[in-house]
């Protein structure tokens, strides 16, 4: 069962890496048939451009810099989010005092809400604000389905057989919830990326990758915006990874109490 299971992922490993090739080569062919790299950079010269730019200190700085306000925000959004989807799940009066705010929250602009914050706060701090206000919703809706989704047939058969808090805990609400929550936070690491990083576009703060995504629009370095974006995407997938490692490891840890 075991070597089948194997077999199948290395498929689709093979398969993702099949498909990415074929993305590249067309990517390529497109550059070629353009010919001007103002217009479209070649992944070639994508890649030379980035391991030029790797070396540099300023790049390591940007990088700690988007990395830092955007895993603040998102921590915090997921933080206040999970606080708020549990109070909502068990008061009916927080769903109804939270769901207006939940809603607009995630109607508005991401541009609307940076123009706006920048009124307020220094546009260094601009990605943190912005990714907690992408988190919140995310995380809040996931995890307060989870929570009307749970069988009270269960916490039923808890209170039957006596089980104590810690391992009720464990055993039903947490084990029930944590599909969701992993679906939360594997998609609000994605926007709390794209979102923040478009703040900085908009508000350039000093040192950061936004700010270099914006200076690469106003001298036509195509390469270097090409490169840059190259740098979000890794970055992306890397803490989200990351991010889902550490909580699985933490639920084991948990569950073995």
């Amino acid at each position: 069962m075991n070597d089948v299971k194997i077999t199948q992922t290395a498929k689709k490993r093979l398969f993702t890496l099949c498909a990415v090739i074929f993305w590249i080569a067309l990517w390529q062919a497109a550059a070629m048939i353009v010919g001007k790299s103002l217009l479209l950079a070649s992944p070639v010269e994508v890649v030379e451009r980035l391991f030029t730019l790797i070396p540099e200190e300023i790049f390591l700085r940007s990088v700690l810099f988007t990395l830092g306000k955007i895993m603040f925000g998102f921590l915090l959004g997921t933080v206040t989010g999970t606080f708020f989807a549990v109070l909502a799940g068990k008061y009916v009066f927080f769903e109804r005092l939270f769901s207006p705010l939940i809603t607009a929250v995630k109607a508005v602009p991401v541009a609307s809400f940076t123009i706006l914050a920048l009124i307020w706060i220094s546009s260094a701090d601009l990605s943190v604000l912005i990714t907690f206000l992408i988190a919140v919703p995310v995380v809040y809706s996931n995890i307060f389905e989870g929570i009307r989704s749970f069988d009270p047939k269960l916490t039923i058969m808890a209170d039957v057989f006596g089980i104590p808090p810690f391992r009720r805990f464990v055993g039903i609400y947490l084990s029930q919830i944590m599909p969701y929550f992993r679906s939360a936070v594997k998609l609000a690491v994605g926007l709390c990326w794209k979102s923040g990083v478009a703040a900085e576009v908009i508000g350039t703060p000093k040192g950061s990758i936004g700010e270099k995504l914006y200076n690469s629009k106003v001298y036509l370095e195509t390469a270097d915006l090409f490169a840059w974006t190259l740098v979000i995407i890794i970055l992306s997938l890397i803490t989200e990874k990351l991010i889902l490692l550490i909580v699985d490891i933490a639920v084991k840890r948990i569950e073995k109490l």
